[in-house]
């Protein structure tokens, strides 16, 4: 089994959330949260804002941790084919964007970055953690935690 740490900013201004289109070397392209693995001893904290500066070209900062999610992807449902299950353990934190402007990742795997109104969201083929990164945002559970987003149609591992 893989397992990854990643953390993801929900940046939510305006009745908008700040998505970005991933477009893997093979597959089709779908939106997701900023964010991403955290390295090697490297401070969840400082990597979500690393990962939008990165990403989308925008400055930021953490206003709050939202939750934790941990999902297992089986090995039949990964977009690597014969790829083992994979433990993904998601950060999410609410983050507000102070500068910078919207762009493509350079040499990265994110085409571009858009406010999207939060009602379109359910239009768009996404990443499952976008789902759960507005669940968060939205009910700020005391735990931390919400129930799992089922996967299929638009929604994808």
């Amino acid at each position: 089994m893989s397992v990854r740490l990643a953390a993801y900013a929900v940046c939510i201004e305006g009745g908008r959330v700040l998505l970005a289109r991933h477009v893997p070397p093979k597959g089709e392209s779908n939106w997701i949260l900023p964010g991403g693995r955290v390295e090697h001893a490297e401070d969840p904290f400082d990597a979500v804002i690393r990962e939008v500066a990165e990403e989308t070209g925008c400055d930021a900062v953490v206003e709050r941790l939202l939750g934790v999610d941990s999902r297992v992807i089986p090995a039949a449902e990964r977009a690597i084919p014969g790829g083992p299950e994979h433990h993904n353990v998601g950060v999410f934190y609410q983050v507000r964007v102070t500068g910078g402007e919207l762009r493509p990742e350079p040499n990265g795997e994110i085409a571009e970055s858009v406010w999207t109104p939060i009602p379109d969201v359910t239009r768009l083929r996404r990443s499952s953690l976008v789902d759960v990164g507005l669940a968060l945002a939205q009910t700020l559970p005391a735990t931390g935690h919400v129930a799992a987003v089922p996967v299929g149609g638009l929604i994808q591992h």
